[in-house]
């Protein structure tokens, strides 16, 4: 079998091109949607099945969250038929799909988790402000990092005082959650670039300021709320943002509840790290990209050739590796 590390994708990853990807006769499926009538929400069946793509609704934390874990989790079993997953990691909030994956929490305890956290991501920040998110990118068109941008963009967050902060680290692009003002401040103080044809930076749709201390209340309330998970030892190893690896062998289940419902919410996500730790620790021969859509093609195709993973150096070289009987990077929803 193909040894893959498999990378979950996260918040704002469920998109219009993704609307359908539910299969309704799963089981995981119709027990989501129980879960979901039991608390009074539209069933995710509904919501995938709608007609059109509707932001103010699909783009909801509450609905895009388990909207995003259950496709993603569909594409994982999939994966296991043909794959030895040698590590899982997660971009964001794909943590919560990596920690169902690997059998840290069952499919109940882990929909709880993703659909409670959701519902603090829904909140106003203190204040009554709504929160807002931005991505600039920090490489160019040839794949290469610009650390000029990133200066740039350490110098735009540190003016915001507390109020804008870098929340999701992706290698070639980075993400600033916050005060929908300061937000706002941040990217008028950014000198706009162009890559790959895309103006940045851009505003996302959605924006929860996760991974912010400015969610430290709404986070702390959900916490508490699912203080009663039952948590284990992982059948893979897993790799969280920081780096930190929880393998089957020596995984503290105490440890893992602690990052995912303390840490995890408040503190800066790297998936850019997460990635760079699977590749050289389990050297695996395919990076897979679950869907739903492929949000994180580009930022795996980028730590790649920054790696130089197996030889692959440059844009064009990895354009080559992929037109090969063996590509490194495959998305299951391209």
């Amino acid at each position: 079998m193909t040894r893959a590390v498999v990378v979950f994708p996260g918040r704002g990853a469920y998109l219009p091109s993704a609307l359908g990807a539910l299969e309704p006769a799963h089981a995981w499926v119709r027990r989501a949607d129980e879960l979901r009538t039991q608390a009074g929400l539209v069933t995710l069946s509904e919501l995938d099945a709608a007609p059109r793509f509707d932001p103010a609704v699909h783009l909801r934390p509450s609905n895009a969250w388990p909207l995003t874990f259950l496709a993603s989790l569909l594409d994982a079993e999939r994966i296991a038929e043909d794959h030895d997953a040698v590590a899982v990691a997660g971009s964001s909030t794909g943590w919560y799909t990596a920690l169902a994956a690997a059998g840290v929490l069952s499919f109940d305890d882990a929909f709880r988790l993703v659909q409670r956290m959701a519902a603090a991501a829904d909140e106003p920040l203190d204040g009554d402000e709504p929160p807002a998110e931005l991505i600039y990118a920090l490489a160019d068109d040839g794949w290469r990092a610009d650390p000029v941008r990133s200066e740039a963009l350490d110098a735009a967050v540190g003016e915001s005082g507390d109020d804008a902060f870098r929340a999701l680290e992706l290698g070639a692009y980075g993400v600033v959650g916050g005060r929908a003002p300061a937000v706002e401040r941040v990217a008028s103080a950014l000198e706009p670039v162009s890559v790959s044809g895309r103006q940045y930076p851009v505003r996302m749709p959605g924006g929860d300021a996760w991974h912010t201390p400015l969610r430290a209340r709404d986070a702390g309330s959900a916490a508490a709320d699912l203080s009663d998970l039952t948590w284990e030892r992982p059948n893979v190893t897993l790799v969280d943002g920081r780096g930190a690896r929880f393998t089957p062998w020596s995984s503290d289940p105490a440890a893992l509840a602690s990052y995912t419902l303390a840490d995890f919410p408040i503190n800066p996500f790297d998936t850019a790290t997460a990635v760079r730790v699977a590749l050289r620790e389990y050297a695996p021969e395919v990076v897979l990209l679950p869907g739903p859509g492929s949000s994180l093609g580009a930022a795996c195709a980028h730590l790649i050739v920054a790696e130089g993973y197996r030889g692959v150096r440059s844009r064009s070289e990895f354009e080559a590796a992929q037109r090969s009987e063996h590509p490194l990077l495959l998305s299951m929803r391209r």
